[in-house]
């Protein structure tokens, strides 16, 4: 069924893919040698060869784009696949791909191939690439809406597993998958979840799947149940079905598990956070110290002309010190510019800033709402307390509230705090939701990269600074 269909696409997409590098290639020849317009914007060359010249060398070249391409897993199936997954496995196979041209041209001594035309080649052949995919995709998910292309599989088990699989099957036609039913003990007669009915009991699974022909067996058992899964997992592979397993426990393994191999056991780790690793914190921390320079020297003018207005606007110290949890749940003095009038220790406990709080000075509300009172935080990033991204800190009342009430709360203290985090650019800043803040969070720490820490910083810079949560 699906299978044999999957592998015809397959073939068509290395075809497609073969023709698109190919004719990539022609293209850039023409943009960069026959179209007159653009030739003052080229750099001079006195000679070039004609494009038949190039065709031995476009033999080698087109055959290792597409097993770049299969090594990137571009030819994997792409129902779930979410968009950007596809894109930077292309910008990675493009780029590679690129790296062995020139490395081919180098060595071979191979003339006149100007490096404005690879670079053309590489534009064109990304658009193009992208184009081509991004067409097959909405084809795909047409035919999938209207009822072609299905992939039919069954559910085994009853359990918050399986009610969370078939939300997301029936929140998504586009995948294409059709549910035939659940084979389930612990189910009343009748039974049915999102129109998607109990055809029967565990024991009758094998005479099911002899007599019917099915692309995939979701295997998702409440832990009460997991006694069965061996018998039900042999049951499956004697019938040749494809089989999937999704545990009842999935809240507390991430999207993508990291296992390590115990002797022939297989570990799960709970929680893979790659700023463990001794290397991605070195370069971690020399962002923030190299980080935190420059911009104290950058912003020396601003802080010196807050400084002086915090002063004369009211009495007291210019910078506020607060104890907030840290890396490890270690406590550390966070400093903000004063934009508050002077308080006790017990008042500035009751709670966060609301709107309209009487607390906050007419300076204050200017820097709470522009975040210059956070500034003097560059000086906890180079001293360690904090980095320049992460999760944002938390003062001590808050963090033992929050750690009772909310689920995987405590994990953002695996990594250093932040001045800005994927939280607050997606939003989550001020009087707003602790959970979205939190599930914003753990996505940050596992899958943190330096690419992604840049991201962040480009978005507080185009979008972070004006805080309309910020009272």
């Amino acid at each position: 069924m699906i299978k044999q269909n999957q592998k015809n696409l397959n073939r068509l997409h290395i075809v497609l893919d073969a023709i698109v590098i190919y004719c990539s290639f022609c293209l850039s020849y023409v943009i960069r040698f026959k179209i007159d317009f653009l030739k003052p914007f080229m750099p001079p060359t006195r000679y070039y060869r004609l494009l038949s010249q190039y065709q031995s060398m476009l033999l080698v070249i087109v055959p290792v784009f597409l097993i770049l391409y299969a090594y990137f897993g571009l030819y994997k199936p792409k129902r779930f696949q979410h968009p950007w997954t596809e894109i930077s496995a292309l910008f990675k196979a493009n780029s590679c791909g690129m790296l062995f041209f020139f490395i081919y041209i180098f060595f071979l001594k191979i003339e006149h191939v100007p490096r404005s035309l690879l670079i053309i080649f590489y534009i064109v052949c990304m658009f193009l690439s992208l184009l081509v995919r991004l067409v097959i995709r909405l084809i795909l998910q047409r035919e999938r809406k209207q009822g072609r292309n299905l992939k039919h599989i069954i559910v085994v088990g009853e359990s918050a597993a399986s009610r969370a699989y078939i939300d997301r099957i029936k929140a998504n036609p586009q995948w294409g998958y059709y549910v035939h039913g659940i084979f389930a003990d612990n189910v009343p007669e009748g039974f049915s979840y999102k129109d998607i009915p109990c055809i029967g009991k565990i024991h009758q699974l094998q005479g099911y799947l002899i007599e019917n022909s099915l692309d995939e067996v979701a295997i998702a058992l409440s832990l009460r149940e997991y006694h069965k899964l061996e018998a039900i997992v042999n049951i499956c592979e004697k019938s040749g079905v494809h089989t999937k397993l999704i545990p009842d426990y999935y809240k507390f393994i991430p999207t993508h598990p990291v296992t390590e191999d115990l002797n022939g056991l297989p570990v799960i780790n709970i929680r893979n956070v790659p700023l463990t690793n001794s290397f991605n914190r070195f370069i971690k921390r020399l962002m923030d110290i190299v980080g935190s320079l420059i911009c104290i020297v950058i912003f020396s003018p601003v802080m010196l002309v807050t400084a002086i207005a915090v002063k004369r606007n009211s009495p007291g110290p210019i910078l506020f010190c607060q104890e907030r949890i840290g890396l490890h749940n270690k406590p550390f003095k966070m400093y903000k510019f004063r934009s508050m009038g002077v308080q006790t220790v017990d008042k500035e406990k009751e709670g966060w800033t609301t709107q309209n709080d009487p607390r906050v000075t007419s300076v204050g509300k200017v820097i709470r709402k522009t975040s210059i009172d956070e500034l003097p935080q560059l000086f906890n990033v180079l001293k360690g307390d904090m980095s320049l991204i992460g999760p944002r800190p938390e003062r001590p009342q808050f963090v033992e509230k929050f750690k009772e009430e909310i689920p995987r709360y405590m994990i953002k203290h695996q990594v250093r705090p932040g001045m800005t985090g994927w939280a607050q650019v997606c939003g989550f800043r001020g009087d707003t939701s602790i959970l979205g803040r939190i599930e914003h969070d753990i996505f940050y720490i596992e899958n943190w990269t330096m690419g992604f820490d840049i991201k962040i910083l480009f978005l507080t810079v185009f979008k972070g600074f004006v805080n309309k949560n910020a009272y």
